[in-house]
């Protein structure tokens, strides 16, 4: 695949991006984990721009909510890992002068990631704390957990999160996974890899599954070589210097693909399609800060990794399949760049 860069505009320690919906069409939003700015662009031309926020930032996660039109929930004041526990979400709409209008729901300390998830008409919030409490940057002595609650209808409504997980330290990753008739969450921490399950329309109870046990930074799936299993990409340990590719094989996960640099930082992992390849996007922080993607090449019988650029340490990515063509959005954040890199077969 070929891959064509343009730098969307610069962002002091961009580090969160999603495609969301606005005035009708797809906008992709950026956001700072500093002290920083939340801007967008559409993604038809990428020529329109609009700020969201200027402040406070520490932006960790955003994600569209389902049903209404421009309105997302997102963390902010996640500015660093051990000197504040102010994190907290926020309900963001649309307001009449086409700006955004944000409302803080409530403070969870090291609230990192969060989603929503449907099942049954009803749409889940699932909240994930890197840990309850820091004293130092190397203090993992109190772990983090994760926790849920139904999303109300609109933002003046209270929110009663109940705990569905404990104990999970280093409490980092997070995907959703669409099985079946609903969505499933992928939580990743130094427990493992777990799967977390909405209830269903009768009933009140989270399932929890337990699918792998090393400890794990961040993992996504999708289905690589089109048998009908889905392949596992894993980040391994917190923040981890491995990116892995496990196959199910007589029930088990086994590794199948390792990439060739070992470096501290991993932080990239995401499962898309791109010109017609399920694939993996991955990124590293450190060592050579790159940005890669690895799809299976069925006729060559092997994994192919290909590096999309090196030099900008991506803390997250998306992928969007747009009329336009493929794409991928990345949070630059080493190189302090918005990016989108367009994508050829």
């Amino acid at each position: 695949m070929k891959y064509r860069k343009q730098t969307l505009t610069e962002l002091d320690h961009v580090y969160a991006v999603s495609v969301m919906q606005h005035e009708n069409e797809p906008w992709v939003f950026f956001a700072a984990e500093n002290r920083g700015a939340c801007v967008a662009f559409d993604c038809a031309s990428h020529e329109q721009k609009k700020t969201v926020w200027e402040q406070p930032g520490g932006t960790m996660s955003m994600v569209e909510i389902p049903g209404r039109e421009g309105e997302f929930l997102a963390v902010q004041k996640f500015y660093r890992l051990y000197e504040w526990e102010e994190a907290c979400l926020v309900w963001v709409k649309p307001n009449d002068q086409g700006g955004f209008d944000t409302k803080e729901l409530f403070t969870l300390p090291y609230l990192h990631r969060f989603d929503l998830l449907r099942r049954d008409g009803r749409t889940f919030l699932v909240v994930c704390s890197l840990a309850a409490h820091k004293k130092t940057r190397d203090d993992w002595s109190e772990p983090g957990s994760v926790c849920a609650a139904v999303l109300p209808s609109n933002w003046d409504e209270p929110i009663e999160l109940k705990e569905i997980l404990s104990g999970c330290f280093q409490n980092h990753g997070y995907a959703r996974i669409r099985e079946e008739a609903y969505d499933v969450g992928l939580s990743t921490c130094e427990q493992g890899v777990f799967r977390l399950i909405p209830p269903a329309v009768d009933s009140d109870e989270w399932t929890i599954e337990k699918i792998m046990d090393q400890a794990t930074s961040d993992a996504d799936l999708i289905d690589l070589d089109g048998d009908g299993e889905a392949e596992i990409a894993t980040i391994e340990r917190f923040h981890g210097c491995y990116f892995r590719i496990y196959k199910k094989v007589d029930g088990v996960y086994q590794q199948v693909y390792q990439h060739p640099e070992v470096s501290e930082f991993y932080h990239v992992v995401k499962a898309g399609t791109l010109a017609g390849h399920p694939c993996f996007v991955g990124g590293c922080r450190r060592g050579k800060q790159h940005l890669f993607v690895v799809y299976w090449d069925a006729a060559a019988g092997m994994f192919v990794t290909e590096t999309v650029e090196e030099g900008v340490g991506p803390s997250n990515a998306y992928i969007f399949n747009g009329p336009q063509g493929d794409v991928i959005y990345s949070a630059n954040r080493e190189a302090a760049h918005a990016a989108v890199y367009y994508v050829e077969e």
